[in-house]
């Protein structure tokens, strides 16, 4: 249908009149409530004397959001549920980075021993016994009173804290041997043990009460060790199995101690006396180990193999007794001559042949085994350098063993 163009613009221009017009009446609504307003407040300032105020639409408020205390409960919860599930992997975690920390300084150790192999044809001695510390114008073999961690302080970037004392006057010597005793060596130390710090000397227990015979005066601290050597699968000291033939110091009588004096083993310069050769000889006809009270062991002296000996360990220690010093295979100090604090064995006597393993336990104090602070076993360190995890479940009879340089029994690896 056509529709004139005068037409349509007519019905335009009404449509927006009406808008118009709707649009003036809501306004004049408005200012006319408004006004109302106005009256009925003028009203009430005229009656009452209060100040008029006009009254504005309300604002419509924002609903507020926030938590319930039953929300807050279940988000806690859910927080402390979290935690409890990571804490333990972050202890394992730890746990394991101080697992391979200490198998670091075992591999150290180890390396330490065969590169004094290298350097003398032998492994480190043990020393005498615990009335000794060590002499550095005394060289690394029989002569040498102190043990085999003191021997390897060269082969450990420690040739400082070796030398000390080196040259001096006795007495400036002796002074000198006393401050040494008294450093600790971080290496020495199993990190899921102890921290490495000196620790009290405890002088009714250390020792045996007897005086250390090449120091100025009795340490209050000393640097100790959580690793020792292999002595072999028999127990053995200067005075076991059979009674040593030098003088033995009097005050206290003491026949593990070692010696009265350096002339008991070396008189005249140089030469052994024949009273320290039978006592050494003693002690070598017994010990299967790698380190002892006058050893002298090379390579060739390991008959079974090296990858089948162990050469050193973590030694077991009771919790209750890693500061007190008092336990009598932690109451000397790192730096001394052959005794259970820096040697273990993996068996003791003919009659009880087996010292197995153990985990370090709270009040079970014994001073001759292999021990950790580890809850899935202990490190130890073979003659060829190699350093393995080994089970506290391990054989009885194979463990004893590994500890015996020459007992000519074929073992498995995978038995340990």
């Amino acid at each position: 249908m056509y529709s004139h163009p005068s037409f349509i613009g007519t019905a335009r221009t009404r449509r927006q009149s009406t808008r118009v017009s709707r649009a003036k009446q809501v306004a004049r609504a408005s200012c006319t409530c408004t006004l109302r307003r106005w009256r009925d407040a003028s009203a009430i300032h005229a009656n009452t004397g209060e100040t008029p105020v006009p009254s504005l639409p309300p604002i419509p408020r924002r609903p507020l959001h926030g938590f319930t205390l039953v929300e807050l409960l279940v988000v806690i919860t859910i927080i402390g549920i979290l935690i409890a599930l990571l804490l333990p992997a972050v202890q394992s975690a730890r746990e394991a980075a101080r697992q391979l920390q200490c198998k670091n300084h075992l591999k150290q150790l180890a390396l330490g021993c065969l590169n004094h192999e290298s350097a003398t044809g032998r492994f480190p001695t043990g020393g005498w016994a615990y009335a000794w510390t060590g002499d550095a114008d005394r060289g690394n073999d029989w002569r040498q009173p102190c043990g085999w961690i003191y021997n390897i302080l060269p082969f450990i970037e420690q040739q400082a804290l070796h030398d000390m004392g080196t040259g001096l006057p006795t007495d400036q010597k002796h002074a000198a041997h006393l401050d040494r005793m008294s450093i600790p060596l971080s290496i020495l130390y199993c990190p899921s043990r102890r921290n490495a710090i000196a620790y009290p000397w405890n002088q009714s227990s250390a020792a045996n009460g007897a005086k250390l015979l090449n120091i100025s005066d009795m340490p209050s601290v000393v640097g100790r060790s959580d690793y020792a050597a292999n002595g072999g699968s028999r127990y053995t000291d200067c005075a076991t199995p059979d009674y040593p033939l030098w003088k033995i110091p009097s005050s206290p009588l003491n026949k593990f101690s070692g010696p009265a004096s350096l002339t008991e083993v070396e008189n005249p310069p140089g030469k052994m006396t024949t009273n320290a050769s039978t006592t050494f000889a003693n002690v070598a006809k017994t010990a299967t180990g790698i380190v002892f009270s006058g050893s002298l062991i090379t390579l060739a002296d390991v008959t079974d193999g090296t990858s089948n000996t162990y050469l050193l360990g973590e030694k077991y220690l009771s919790p209750d007794r890693y500061d007190t010093g008092v336990d009598y295979g932690d109451n000397e100090a790192a730096l001394i001559g052959d005794n259970a604090d820096i040697v273990r064995w993996t068996g003791y006597t003919e009659t009880s042949p087996y010292l197995p393993p153990l985990p370090d336990t709270p009040g079970a104090p014994t001073h001759f085994i292999f021990g950790s602070a580890h809850a899935n076993g202990l490190h130890m360190a073979f003659c060829d350098g190699s350093v393995r995890m080994i089970s506290y479940s391990i054989k009885e009879d194979v463990h004893h063993y590994l500890g015996n340089r020459k007992d000519g029994v074929v073992l498995d690896a995978k038995d340990f």
